[in-house]
């Protein structure tokens, strides 16, 4: 059966070959061979006692299910591609049956599609930047003369002098279409404003779509744009935009028109044309690598040029670290930052940079992003090139997340860490606890039967498992620790020995009934001791490897 596409198929499947003691590859007549063997073995109508009954009634529901499954040539391409999960996909009930296996894969695909867009449908999908800036300048551009007149004087006034808030969230109205309500709300020196947007998006096919913007604001006022974006050919997309603003001073038409081509597997070059209040034409050139970013623009426009160049280099470390410098220079000066970025956890990623620029001063910026929610705070240390705001600005970051990470984040990852495994080792548990049961009712319910194979084999001096043990034999002495990894399987193996033989497939033993896996995730054996002509014999054979039994190289010569 070829590997199912995710974890959570994989983790709630069923090995119905296993179950049926049958090869990947069985024929129909041995499909119906193994199926009603075990209908004989587990047919509710054979026990009287109400609980082995029951018992027996949910062992036969299990075998006739992987039988309707194996026997449909349709399910049985699909539960071979995909696992159990795969039949539970809804829409494989209006398929045309006769499908090879890319076809039914591609049909897999088509129908997990639209359950993901129902899914969305029922998202908002929200995301939010807050951003909160400090003007800290006084601890390194400070008079002594200005403090000294201050009253309780010396301490260096440090404010919140700007703040951004912005928020979008999304409703898909159909498959094709999605409404995105944004807005945000700015201060800066104790002035302020606001404004909200309605885009309405249309994906009209594959190649493109387009959307429509509605916006009002207490500063600029209304505004309608249009953007559409088309795919031109496989290495080439294009984006075009227009709006019209409303502002006070009258109507302010705006428009752009970027095209994008891919120059080979890892770069991609940018041209754009903006017309408008700040109109410029752009041209970059990005190249992405599994370690390393790099982008090179060059801007002409009014009334700011200016050449940019920055680098990325990514650590392939678990923490996903980065660390990343950039140049940018033109006719307001020039900006030189560094920084890095690094994976805190599961979902949260924090980065600082340093920047320095003439004559915009030095500034720290601590970002901070969290699933779909952004949090900014750029602090403005000083408004002059002094290297005691650099150093403080570098080393200050680094001892605090230091000490942060130490101190906090390590213990709180492992209480986390611990925590999930925990949950793991109950869930497992439970699991292995069910399959247990399962495995002991079936066990009981071959008593019978077990008893009439031995009796007919000893008759004949045939085929007789005297001992057979299945799980994880350890090197160590301590008979208590592999007995806790492993379990006696004499009774389900002697139930199908037939005509003093044994046949065990390559399918994971665990699925056999009267099996279950007492070591889930370690690797796994069966131990045979059995009995054929009044010669004993002994094998062991991995989890996944097909046995045949009696040979004669399983024979123990016997001492002289």
């Amino acid at each position: 059966m070829a590997a199912p596409l995710d974890d959570d198929i994989e983790s709630n499947n069923q090995d119905f070959y296993s179950l049926l003691n049958v090869r990947k590859e069985a024929t129909a007549e041995e499909l119906k061979a193994s199926y009603r063997r075990l209908c004989m073995l587990y047919h509710p109508d054979k026990h009287r006692d109400p609980e082995l009954k029951r018992q027996a009634e949910q062992l036969f529901n299990q075998v006739h299910q992987a039988y309707e499954v194996l026997s449909d040539a349709h399910s049985r391409a699909i539960y071979d591609i995909f696992g159990k999960k795969g039949l539970e996909v809804e829409g494989w009930e209006v398929v045309e049956r006769k499908r090879t296996p890319a076809e039914i894969r591609e049909e897999y695909e088509r129908l997990q599609r639209e359950r993901e867009e129902r899914r969305l449908q029922q998202r908002t999908n929200p995301k939010g930047t807050i951003s909160v800036g400090v003007d800290a300048t006084d601890l390194f551009d400070r008079y002594d003369e200005d403090f000294e007149e201050m009253p309780g004087g010396g301490f260096p006034h440090i404010e919140i002098n700007k703040m951004h808030i912005s928020q979008s969230i999304e409703a898909p109205l159909t498959n094709s279409d999605t409404a995105v309500l944004s807005g945000s709300l700015s201060t800066h020196n104790g002035n302020g404003g606001g404004n909200i947007n309605m885009t309405v998006r249309r994906v009209m096919s594959a190649k493109g779509w387009g959307e429509v913007e509605f916006g009002a604001g207490d500063i600029l006022g209304p505004l309608i744009g249009l953007k559409v974006f088309r795919n031109v050919t496989p290495r080439c997309f294009m984006t075009a935009q227009c709006g019209l603003q409303f502002s006070p001073r009258g109507l302010r038409p705006s428009c752009s028109l970027m095209t994008a081509r891919h120059l080979d597997q890892n770069t991609m070059g940018y041209l754009q044309w903006r017309w408008g209040p700040n109109s410029a034409m752009t041209t970059s050139l990005v190249r992405d690598t599994k370690s390393s970013h790099f982008t090179l623009a060059l801007q002409l426009g009014v009334p700011h040029s200016y050449l940019m160049m920055s680098y990325q280099y990514k650590f392939q470390d678990e923490d996903q670290t980065k660390v990343k410098g950039s140049v940018k220079t033109g006719w307001f000066g020039t900006v030189v930052e560094y920084g890095a970025e690094r994976k805190i956890s599961r979902h949260s990623i924090l980065s600082a940079t340093v920047s320095i620029g003439v004559p915009q001063g030095v500034t720290l910026k601590i970002k901070l992003a969290r699933a779909n929610q952004t949090y900014l705070f750029p602090v403005h240390l000083t408004d002059q090139l002094l290297p005691s705001a650099v150093f403080y600005a570098t080393v200050g970051p680094l001892l605090v997340y230091m000490a942060v990470h130490r101190l906090i984040v390590i213990p709180y990852t492992q209480a986390q860490k611990e925590q999930e495994l925990e949950l793991q080792r109950k869930s497992s548990a439970t699991d292995i606890a069910k399959k247990k049961q399962e495995a002991e009712s079936a066990v009981l319910l071959m008593q019978e039967s077990v008893r009439r194979i031995i009796e007919a084999e000893e008759s004949k001096m045939g085929l007789i498992i005297l001992n057979a043990w299945y799980g994880t034999f350890v090197s160590d002495t301590s008979q208590k620790q592999e007995k806790a990894k492993v379990i006696d399987v004499t009774v389900p193996l002697q139930c199908l020995v037939k005509d003093s033989k044994l046949i065990l497939t390559e399918a994971s033993k665990s699925g056999l009934p009267g099996f279950y896996d007492p070591c889930v995730g370690e690797e796994k054996s069966l131990k045979l001791l059995y009995q054929f002509r009044g010669v004993l014999h002994q094998v062991i054979s991995a989890d996944k490897e097909s046995l045949r039994i009696p040979k004669q190289s399983h024979r123990i010569e016997s001492e002289s």
